[in-house]
């Protein structure tokens, strides 16, 4: 059986309290991951949504014969949506679950729970000339207030109460008690009952969370003149990863407690965070942080070697990166891909449309608006146009390289034919006779290339130095912009020196045996997508060939991707971790440091052990399915030469362009139309809505999952080939179990909404 991967990249954007909203999304997102995992391991379904999705992927297996998994590999978030980013990270990689986290969202997302006790009013009468300036801060009156819903009114007007006669001058909501509940929230999740894993091994879980510098730090930046100047940085990315491997915890507690207070220090609500915020807090708890030194060198590196990172004041990451698509799109640079891809990126905007409404469009904005939307509304609802375009830009490009092969195929194949004649394919290929094929063909595609040639050499030169940068840099373990650059520069150096002290020509090309792990990726991706081209033809008929036989084409396909894994085995950052003495005292001379590197990539053993591999799966196949992919894999120098320059240098992993996909509630209208004003309560007092109310909290919660189980249900079928439909009614049928699923599932503890989930019975009918 074809299998087929469908990934996803999740942007979540900042919401204030729709964070709860976000949380029922993130969990059906869970729920598909789970569902899917089950699936693919022969596992028997679970309940609730799961139970949905285990049975889509079996309908979606049954009429298309492609078995779909879902791997969220890569989620950024910002605000509110870095919060929900990093407990889905921590459910994702270590098989810990996100249901303890509902009762918390549920419980303690509230004002009274979250406000400062300092901050707190000393009794009922403190400030309260004061109240009426609640209805003005939310931009409505009281008439308006008494209009909200008949059960939420007096808990609403209680908490909006108490919330605005507070201390003034002062956020209200307190930095530590907020701290205390995140890591409240990890401890629940971890004594939770575990299951797998939800990414298979060697596949990387890549989390980023945006936060904002307020003092900033310095960054160099070089010019023609002056040589450098110093501009000062506010965007801060923390990262994290688990390299693909089993672990107990994404990272230690106080540092995804760290990114997720950070990240949400919304300005005028949480104090700014500090590090000795967090200090007091692990103290009181008696958390050790072993790791604490190396974790703020990471991510505060230019506070760390200047006054130290205790100094750094961070505030809210939606301030200057409300929609994190930045790093997750860099992130693709490192994605290993064992199976035919379909990658989206999927953002959750909770709110989307016109949010700016300071003033009238028809009005001129006064003193005040303008002051107010600049240092706060407009940075936060910059348009994601540039994101989108950067993505759109990528896919093209891929795009025009496959078009490319395409186009150059039929040369390529017959010059391939020409230059080895018939034994090619009467003979059985093995080992020896790949090796000895693969240079011939590499000899025979530089003297047809002619000067153009030298060009292409000189790119692959340049991508291996960066490449083997990278991994140095990587292996040191010492971040910075400077330390990576004399990294580079000592590698340049020593392959310099090198190439002057032999044959030029004989120098580039031991070089590249021993370095160019790129080629070899890119040349396996180019023989997997020529395997799914000659399945798909020859299903169509394309070709007039035949079928081809399943079980053939997935030893074929074992063979590709399981020599596909070996490389990209050492492309992982902690794959040379044992070099990291000696790129630590690298001074000067790298000659000693390159040969080790080039002990530890091995690519010799690797390039032995493929062409077995791949010898014994091309014996086994019949002539028809050989013969065009040992034409693809020896013509690869002539592909590569033609598209590497197309790439930039660039040698991309997942060789397909990406479709975006939104997650809102003006997406999801199966139940109910309208948006977010139909059906979200946490919209209200400027997003801050849900705070004030459990029943607002329970809402946007029921909706959260049923928005994202109607969006998660689209974007797996969106996966089917182009010739494959659903049944009339079927996607619709199938919607509506999920949702029927979700309120039984939800309707004994959500009794605050008991007339919400009747009216919502009623609507799905």
């Amino acid at each position: 059986m074809r299998e087929k991967e469908l990934r996803l990249a999740l942007v979540c954007y900042g919401g204030i309290s729709l964070a709860v909203y976000m949380h029922g999304i993130t969990k059906e997102i869970w729920h598909l991951a789970q569902a899917s995992l089950a699936y693919h391991d022969g596992h028997a379904p679970s309940t609730g949504s799961e139970g949905v999705f285990h049975a889509l992927f079996a309908e979606m297996q049954e009429q298309s014969g492609v078995r779909v998994r879902v791997l969220a590999d890569i989620i950024a978030g910002a605000s509110a949506g870095g919060i929900n980013g990093i407990f889905l990270a921590q459910a994702i990689a270590t098989g810990q679950s996100l249901d303890p986290l509902t009762e918390l969202w549920l419980t303690s997302a509230d004002v009274e729970a979250l406000i400062d006790p300092d901050a707190a009013p000393n009794s009922r009468f403190s400030k309260l000339w004061a109240l009426p300036l609640a209805w003005v801060a939310a931009g409505r009156s009281a008439s308006k207030v008494e209009a909200l819903d008949e059960a939420a009114r007096e808990e609403v007007r209680a908490k909006l109460s108490h919330f605005v006669r507070s201390r003034w001058f002062d956020p209200p909501f307190g930095g530590a008690t907020f701290t205390n509940l995140l890591i409240d929230a990890l401890d629940a999740m971890a004594a939770s009952k575990r299951g797998p894993r939800l990414l298979p091994l060697g596949q990387p879980l890549d989390l980023f969370v945006t936060v904002t510098d307020f003092t900033g730090h310095p960054e160099r930046l070089s010019l023609h003149s002056p040589p450098e100047v110093i501009e000062t940085e506010h965007r801060l990315v923390v990262g994290f990863t688990d390299h693909g491997v089993p672990v107990d915890t994404l990272a230690a507690v106080p540092e995804m407690a760290f990114a997720a207070r950070a990240t949400s220090s919304f300005p005028g609500a949480f104090p700014p965070f500090v590090v000795g915020e967090l200090d007091m807090v692990i103290k009181q708890r008696r958390i050790a942080w072993p790791g604490r030194a190396d974790f703020l060198k990471r991510i505060l590196p230019r506070h760390w070697a200047t006054r130290g990172a205790e100094q750094a004041v961070l505030i809210d990451g939606s301030v200057l990166a409300n929609a994190p698509f930045r790093p997750a799109i860099e992130a693709l640079r490192e994605r290993p891909a064992r199976r035919e891809i379909d990658r989206r990126f999927i953002y959750i905007d909770p709110f989307p449309g016109l949010k700016f409404r300071i003033g009238s469009q028809s009005e001129k904005p006064g003193f005040f608006q303008t002051i107010l939307a600049s240092i706060s509304e407009l940075p936060r609802q910059q348009p994601i146009r540039d994101n989108l375009e950067a993505i759109a830009a990528r896919s093209a490009r891929i795009e025009r390289m496959r078009n490319v092969v395409a186009t150059i195929r039929p040369d390529v194949e017959a010059e391939i034919e020409s230059l080895f004649g018939r034994t090619l394919f009467l003979d059985r290929p093995t080992p020896k006779r790949l090796i000895a094929w693969r240079r011939r063909a590499q000899m025979a595609a530089a003297a047809r290339a002619g000067y153009s040639y030298a060009a292409y050499g000189h790119l692959k030169v340049v991508g291996v130095v960066e490449t083997i940068a990278s991994l140095l840099y990587h292996a040191g373990g010492e971040p910075g912009p400077l330390r990576r650059r004399r990294i580079r520069a000592a590698i340049e150096a020593a392959v310099a020196a090198h190439a002057a002290s032999d044959d030029r020509h004989a120098a580039e090309i031991d070089f590249l045996r021993r370095f160019d792990l790129r080629f070899r990726i890119r040349r396996l991706r180019l023989l997997a997508r020529r395997l799914s081209d000659v399945e798909a033809d020859a299903a169509t008929g394309t070709t007039g060939n035949a079928a081809i036989d399943e079980p053939e084409a997935a030893v074929v396909r074992e063979a590709i991707y399981e020599s596909l894994s070996a490389y990209l085995d050492r492309e992982r950052t902690d794959a040379h971790a044992a070099l990291r003495p000696n790129v630590r005292s690298l001074r000067g001379d790298a000659g000693a440091l390159l040969e080790a590197l080039s002990r530890s990539l091995d690519l010799t053993r690797l390039d032995a052990e493929t062409d077995a591999r791949l010898a014994a799966a091309f014996a086994t196949a019949s002539k028809e399915t050989r013969r065009p992919l040992l034409l693809a894999y020896l013509g690869f120098p002539y592909f590569d030469a033609a598209t590497l320059p197309m790439l930039q240098g660039e040698g991309l992993d997942e060789f397909d362009p990406i479709k975006v996909d939104r997650i809102a509630p003006d997406d999801a209208v199966s139940i109910r139309a309208g948006g977010a004003e139909a059906s979200l309560k946490g919209i209200q007092f400027s997003s801050f809505g849900a705070f004030f109310s459990r029943a607002y909290r329970e809402n946007d919660y029921l909706w959260g999952r049923l928005h994202g189980a109607e969006r998660m249900i689209d974007i797996a079928i969106s996966t089917l080939p182009r010739t494959v439909r659903m049944k009339p009614g079927r996607v619709a049928a199938i919607k509506r179990a999920a949702f029927l699923a979700i309120l039984d599932e939800e309707e004994p503890q959500l009794t605050a909404v008991a007339a919400l989930v009747a009216s919502l019975r009623r609507e799905i009918g």
